[in-house]
């Protein structure tokens, strides 16, 4: 039985292990670079962003991680999902689509403009499945990226 849940504080080592398990399935386990205090202070505290949990027979499998922007040209805010994970082992039982089916309940609930995320460009079969649920790739768009060192540079501008 697969079950999607909004997250709370008792949540995060489990979030923190899912960020590490996504990182490895996307060879990007030097990225990691955030906390169990970190993610509390941010998800919970602060409110920056939000998580689903999902479980089957009430264990963690997977997670989305996401929050809200803003389209000035839609006049509305939008859902980003930032990451959407399933465990390897729990692929292809549909809890990745039951995910996202959830946030585009959110979305619509909220009267979001939007619904936007981004993946990696060599992630074929999860470009193909985000195709098959009518997502559309934004190729004229190129995502500009300033990490913490540059944000600290421009800033001194």
């Amino acid at each position: 039985m697969f079950k999607i849940r909004k997250a709370t504080e008792q949540d995060i080592p489990t979030i923190f292990d899912l960020i590490k398990k996504l990182a490895v399935y996307e060879k990007l386990e030097n990225e990691v670079v955030t906390s169990e205090e970190e993610l509390k202070k941010n998800v919970f505290d602060n409110g920056f962003a939000k998580v689903l949990i999902g479980e089957e027979d009430g264990n963690p499998v997977g997670f989305a991680l996401y929050f809200y922007n803003f389209s000035t040209f839609v006049g509305k805010p939008g859902i980003y999902l930032e990451d959407l994970f399933v465990e390897p082992d729990r692929r292809g039982k549909g809890y990745g689509k039951k995910l996202l089916i959830e946030l585009a309940k959110i979305a619509e609930t909220e009267n979001c403009g939007r619904f936007e995320w981004s993946v990696l460009d060599w992630n074929t079969p999860s470009i193909e499945f985000y195709k098959s649920l009518g997502a559309k790739p934004m190729d004229e768009w190129t995502v500009f990226r300033l990490d913490k060192q540059g944000i600290s540079e421009l800033a001194k501008l």
